[in-house]
């Protein structure tokens, strides 16, 4: 596999993503082992022409050889070009390369809501706030959440009474309107940066709940079986948004009152 000489791509010391993807690059040899720093350790003097603010958005690679920087998905698609040559026409291909480096921002600028900083932030450049970026989010995670839910719930035949279409959703979004009331109450200054974690948590355990509907494809299983998994997996969702209600220094409020509202939408329901 070839190497992209010359090159130092600048990552988020604060991102556990970037920090993995960035020492994948290095490791397989597409990049020299001296070939990625944090941009929030780099002299100022070393690379001069980066935009810090820009390298705290969107990951800078830069030609240390003419001083060209690039940022986002083009640094991505350069990298990823001498990996797939056959691909390099359609990383040059402006139609796609506009709607990746949508892709690329959407994630990009909720990365932090996605894996959180275990230390916090504290270094002087961040990534931006961006409100649409983050409300796309909490809508794609509540779609995607309540889709899967929506599919699981039938599994427990038996168990919980028939779902109509949407009762998922109606969950799913009740929840995003009451916790925002909540951390709005509690603490305001935070309450995107709370419904993005929660949400993150919400779509994780919804993944979660995708192998053992892959095993009812092919088993004919207990409605108590699947139960338990979905017992299983909202414990660890409780356990992680402790864990990330630490991390924002939210106290617990935010936890009672999330597993509060599942308990009175299950007697609800039931």
């Amino acid at each position: 596999m070839k190497t992209l000489k010359n090159h130092l791509i600048l990552f988020d010391e604060e991102c556990p993503m970037c920090r993995m993807y960035t020492s994948a690059f290095v490791s397989t040899g597409l990049l020299d082992e001296d070939g990625r720093a944090a941009y929030q350790e780099l002299p100022t003097q070393a690379c001069p022409m980066v935009d810090r603010q820009r390298a705290a958005n969107e990951i800078a690679l830069v030609n240390q050889e003419t001083g060209e920087v690039t940022y986002g998905i083009e640094s991505l698609f350069k990298i990823f070009a001498l990996m797939m040559p056959f691909f390099a026409p359609l990383f040059r291909f402006k139609p796609f390369v506009w709607l990746m480096s949508k892709v690329y921002a959407f994630i990009a600028y909720n990365r932090r809501v996605i894996v959180p900083p275990a230390k916090g932030e504290n270094y002087l450049f961040q990534p931006t706030f961006k409100l649409h970026y983050r409300i796309a989010y909490l809508i794609f995670t509540w779609l995607v959440t309540a889709y899967i839910l929506s599919a699981y719930t039938g599994l427990m035949q038996g168990l919980l009474p028939a779902s109509h279409a949407y009762r998922e959703y109606f969950v799913c979004g009740g929840q995003i309107l009451f916790q925002g009331l909540v951390i709005a109450i509690v603490n305001k200054d935070k309450i995107w940066g709370y419904l993005g974690n929660m949400m993150t948590i919400s779509f994780a355990g919804a993944l979660l709940l995708l192998p053992a509907m892959l095993l009812s494809a092919w088993f004919s299983l207990s409605p108590y079986f699947y139960l338990a998994w979905f017992m299983a997996v909202a414990g660890l969702m409780l356990l992680e948004h402790i864990r990330r209600s630490k991390l924002l220094q939210i106290g617990w409020a935010l936890t009672i009152t999330w597993v509060l509202y599942r308990i009175v939408v299950l007697l609800i329901i039931i």
